[in-house]
């Protein structure tokens, strides 16, 4: 800011203090008028001069003291409107504390300001840093999904005629298996896009639990007949209505039952079973799933919901993204909801998803994070 700007906006404190200084001359001479004396024009003159030597002293030193805030400000537009935007806002960081109380409370305005935005814009460089690594990483898996159909496909044709060949009902099942775990990736790769705008596709309503787990279920249940998983419904009410959003619960269900038949199927001794109960009391409804998979390591349970977390399991069942346990986590925290996993190596995997009452989100009860 230039000192022609700073007159400019105390031109207002400048007209006052003429004012004041003409009001105490008249008064002066009303007095003076009294005792049949008068101001002559050199007193006159004398006062104003002193008092525009004091007010000219008065607000050159004030601009002297407030320079570097405004030259700082000045340089900090300049980087601005020369392009480098980014460095303009780290520039903040540099900006002059200021002497006055407005413009040290500006300034604490500003690097508030700059605070958010910079954690705003890492949060965003990390959401894209995940998607760009999940998407690398579900390019892969696809390729070796397609690969393996092709080669199905191939088979009856590369095959010497004396060799045996598999029956067709057993090729097609292969090619089903293969492209039901396509389909799955491009669900999984849906779900963690749609995470960005979750606020722009939630509907929240009453949702029977009961109803929601029953008809996941029912989905897998050529894959839990594939692997010999005996699924098993146990209910201690005949409904349990749920405040929710009724896609996401279905994905969140979905992760987890898939994720049960998924690990539980590497298990070749004999048929597994899958448990789930759910119960209500006036805290909510609470749903518990129970299998008899291959476990999670002790050491990996910590991070079980971090994004592209795979464990041990991982070099174990080779479609394993460690996405789908972080979409279902995410998705609880946004809905108010719980999600909880305890396991022993080798023994299987309790999940355990905790609702709270109908009303509660509502009521404050569980603010989302």
């Amino acid at each position: 800011m230039s000192f022609r700007d700073f007159l400019a906006d105390r031109i207002g404190f400048i007209v006052i203090y003429w004012i004041n200084v003409g009001l105490i001359a008249a008064v002066v001479q009303l007095d003076l008028l009294g005792k049949n004396v008068s101001l002559d024009g050199s007193n006159i003159a004398y006062m104003a001069v002193l008092s525009a030597a004091g007010l000219a002293s008065f607000l050159l030193l004030d601009y002297i003291r407030q320079r570097g805030y405004f030259q700082g400000l000045r340089s900090l537009k300049q980087s601005g409107l020369t392009g480098r935007k980014p460095k303009a806002m780290e520039g903040v960081i540099s900006l002059p504390t200021g002497v006055t109380r407005e413009q040290r409370s500006a300034v604490e305005l500003l690097l508030e300001l700059y605070g958010a935005y910079t954690d705003r814009l890492e949060k965003h460089r990390v959401s894209q840093d995940q998607f760009q690594t999940f998407v690398r990483l579900w390019v892969h898996q696809m390729k070796t999904q397609v690969s393996v159909i092709g080669l199905l496909t191939e088979q009856p044709h590369a095959a010497p005629k004396e060799a045996p060949q598999r029956p067709v009902g057993v090729v097609l099942e292969s090619i089903q298996e293969e492209n039901e775990k396509l389909r799955q990736g491009l669900d999984m790769m849906l779900h963690t896009a749609r995470l960005e705008k979750f606020e722009a596709d939630l509907r929240m309503q009453k949702v029977d639990l009961l109803q929601a787990v029953r008809h996941v279920i029912n989905e897998h249940k050529k894959a839990c007949i594939r692997y010999r998983i005996y699924p098993k419904l146990i209910a201690s009410h005949e409904a349990c209505y749920i405040d929710t959003d009724d896609k996401w619960l279905g994905i969140i269900l979905h992760q987890i039952v898939s994720n049960a038949i998924k690990y539980s199927k590497s298990k070749h001794d004999g048929s597994k079973s899958l448990i789930v109960t759910i119960t209500k009391d006036s805290n909510g409804c609470h749903a518990v799933f129970q299998d008899e998979g291959i476990g999670i390591a002790e050491q990996d349970l910590p991070r079980v919901f971090d994004p592209f977390f795979t464990g041990e399991n991982g070099r174990l069942v080779a479609e394993s993204t460690g996405m789908g346990l972080f979409v279902a986590k995410e998705a609880c925290r946004r809905l108010g909801h719980r999600l909880e996993i305890e396991s022993k190596l080798g023994e299987g995997t309790i999940v355990r998803l905790h609702f709270p009452r109908s009303g509660a989100l509502h009521e404050g009860l569980l603010p989302l994070k």
